[in-house]
């Protein structure tokens, strides 16, 4: 192989492994949680679940 072409691999492996540490800090940090999520789940229509144990 060339040795662009390590160089390369090389360069993309840095960029994946600080892409995949950027993702991790922005997990721990909660950066995808859903505070949104709680208030829309109350609205959700469980009728089907009730009628079923019903019989």
């Amino acid at each position: 192989m060339s040795l662009s072409t390590l160089a390369l691999i090389f360069l993309s492996l840095c960029v994946g492994t600080g892409v995949w540490l950027f993702f991790l800090w922005a997990v721990r940090r909660g950066e995808f949680d859903d505070p949104e999520g709680p208030k829309y789940r109350m609205l959700e229509d469980d009728d089907d679940d009730h009628t079923s144990q019903k019989g």
